[in-house]
C-alpha cells in the first residue's frame, strides 16, 4: 500500500499543482496527507519542527488532524536568542515537542571554516539521534518547492531511507500562502521574522537578505550559500548514535 502510494505521488506534476490548485485546495491537500499517514503510522507519525514559518504551519494542521501528533525541534549552541525563546514557549505549549541537540566539543569557529561539517554535527546527528529515540518511521517535514534552488526536486512523500518515510505535506505551497494560512488562524510565529528574515538558522549563518530565494540568505560567502544544512540530503539511518 506503501509503496503504491509512493508511486502515485512520485508520478504527481508538483509544480503542475503549485499553479493548478487554490489556497483552500491546498490546505485541504496537506491536511488529507497528514491525515492519512496518521492513519497508517499513528505514534511513528513525528513531525519535525524548525520553529520557522514553514514548520509552525505544518505543526498546527498536524494537530488539526490529531492533538495526539508528536513531534521534535533540533536546537543548536548558535540558535539566535529569539528562536530559543519561541522554542521554550512552544515547548511549554505542548509538551509533546522533545528537544534534540549535540553539545560535543568542536572546533571554534567551525561553521566558517568547514560549515558542512558543522551543520552535519549540531543538526544532521540530532536529528539522527531524534528518528531512532522517537521510532519515526514517517516524519514530517515543513520543505515547499518553491522556497529556493535546491528544493525543487522533492515529492510530497518520499523514501531516501530505506525503512524511514518523509512527508511534505506543504511542498506546493507559496509563501504568501503560509503567511496567509498563519495569519487566518492566528498562529505565532518566530519573532525574527518580524525583522525581516525570510528563513531562520543560526545566527552566524543566517542573514537578512534580498531576491527572490527565501533561502538566500543562509550561509552567504559560502559554497553552501542558499543550500541545506544536510537532514534532507543525507541518510537518516543506519548510524550509530
Amino acid at each position: 500500500m506503501i509503496t503504491e502510494t509512493i508511486k502515485e505521488l512520485s508520478e504527481v506534476d508538483v509544480k503542475e499543482l503549485v499553479e493548478k490548485l487554490n489556497f483552500a485546495e491546498k490546505v485541504e491537500r496537506s491536511l488529507e496527507l497528514i491525515d492519512q499517514a496518521y492513519q497508517k503510522f499513528g505514534d511513528g507519525l513525528v513531525v519535525a519542527n524548525s520553529l520557522g514559518k514553514d514548520s509552525s504551519a505544518v505543526w498546527h494542521l498536524a494537530k488539526r488532524v490529531s492533538p495526539h501528533i508528536r513531534g521534535f525541534i533540533v536546537t543548536t549552541r548558535f540558535k539566535p536568542a529569539e528562536t530559543k525563546r519561541f522554542m521554550a514557549e512552544e515547548v511549554a505549549r505542548y509538551p509533546e515537542l522533545k528537544v534534540f541537540s549535540n553539545e560535543e566539543d568542536i572546533p571554534d569557529k567551525l561553521y566558517a571554516t568547514d560549515p558542512d561539517r558543522c551543520c552535519e554535527i549540531l543538526k544532521v546527528q540530532p536529528t539522527r539521534q531524534a528518528i531512532k529515540e522517537m521510532g519515526v518511521a514517517c516524519w514530517v517535514t515543513g520543505l515547499r518547492c518553491t522556497e529556493g534552488r535546491t528544493r525543487t526536486d522533492y515529492k510530497e512523500l518520499e523514501q531516501r531511507d530505506e525503512g524511514l518515510l518523509k512527508l511534505n505535506p506543504i511542498l506546493i505551497w507559496y509563501e504568501r500562502e503560509i503567511w496567509q494560512y498563519l495569519a487566518l488562524n492566528g498562529v505565532n510565529v518566530n519573532p525574527l521574522y518580524s525583522k525581516g528574515y525570510r528563513s531562520l538558522g543560526c545566527w552566524p549563518c543566517t542573514k537578512i537578505a534580498q531576491g527572490a530565494d527565501e533561502r538566500a540568505g543562509r550561509w552567504i560567502g559560502t559554497s553552501k550559500c542558499g543550500g541545506e544544512c544536510g537532514i534532507h540530503t543525507k541518510p537518516l539511518l543506519d548510524y550509530q548514535i
